[in-house]
């Protein structure tokens, strides 16, 4: 057993047991003098103590908030000696709930995020809300953090605690790149969340009307007329968010602009009980447009 005599203070006491050349004492303050001593005990009880020895302690000693704040500033050399010193698991998290290595992918520090997966990190991890650091990533943008995790055991398969993939963020991130790199590995386009049965292209559609996005999305076969659990489309849920120019890239993919949800309501008559005037111009002359173009009957 070693025993720790802080000054005075009640002794601290470590049990261990069998051989060894060293033994860590934790939790002790930084530039500070201990004195401790080895009490060597029998199996039959006896027992005897080794002299006093005084030690100081030089510095902090390293914890997970140090390990955590290297990955943070992107300091390498901090990180590999940490590592190296083996006193921090490599996928504590912090106090987010965020391991390391959803830190580094998310911020896109590549050299870090090849660091911490040849130390062991577990790559497919979830933070408090169910999101991976693959899914960090391709929100954030960092095509090669994401194709490193693909490489590493990541998955287009894993989804947050709302129902979400990794395509479901990246399209809410925008990057055009990473989607795009995402379809030809062969991620689901047309997955739906388990909340409303939105796909990435719904997603489009609610949050940022980006047409680039949702072009790339419908190009890889995203289907332009599939409903929602409250009998939404895409559609209508561009129309509904105002998104003027996805509304008109989508009835042109072959969106169904006479689609009715479940209260028996078309894009048109949204359009109009939610005040969207360009939008109901739009759909107006578009209408006018398939009227002309029909064949009169005599």
């Amino acid at each position: 057993m070693v025993q720790v005599l802080d000054r005075g203070r009640r002794p601290q006491n470590a049990h261990l047991r069998g051989y060894a050349t060293k033994h860590v004492v934790e939790g002790l303050e930084p530039r500070t003098l201990y004195r401790f001593r080895l009490k060597v005990t029998s199996p039959s009880g006896e027992y005897e103590y080794s002299p006093v020895v005084s030690v100081s302690t030089t510095r902090e000693p390293i914890s997970n908030e140090h390990f955590h704040r290297a990955v943070s500033v992107n300091d390498e050399d901090l990180l590999v000696r940490i590592l190296q010193g083996g006193n921090v698991k490599v996928d504590v998290p912090n106090k987010f709930g965020f391991t390391a290595l959803m830190v580094a992918a998310q911020k896109g520090y590549t050299r870090l995020v090849k660091i911490l997966v040849s130390n062991g990190t577990d790559v497919n991890l979830k933070n408090g809300s169910g999101k991976d650091s693959l899914m960090l990533a391709c929100y954030a943008g960092h095509l090669d953090v994401v194709k490193y995790l693909r490489r590493h055991g990541a998955s287009w398969e894993t989804r947050d605690l709302g129902g979400c993939t990794a395509l479901h963020w990246a399209a809410d991130g925008g990057h055009c790149n990473v989607i795009e790199w995402m379809i030809k590995d062969g991620c689901e386009v047309d997955a739906a969340d388990t909340g409303s049965g939105w796909t990435p292209l719904m997603r489009v559609s609610a949050v940022s009307g980006n047409q680039k996005v949702a072009s790339l999305l419908i190009e890889a076969g995203a289907d332009v007329n599939m409903k929602d659990k409250d009998g939404k489309t895409p559609l209508m849920v561009a129309v509904l968010n105002n998104h003027e120019e996805l509304v008109q890239l989508l009835l042109d993919k072959g969106a169904d602009a006479s689609v009715k949800n479940e209260f028996g309501k078309g894009v048109l008559e949204m359009a109009r009980v939610f005040d969207r005037q360009n939008v109901v111009s739009l759909l107006e002359e578009r209408k006018r447009k398939q009227m002309a173009k029909k064949p009169s009957v005599c």
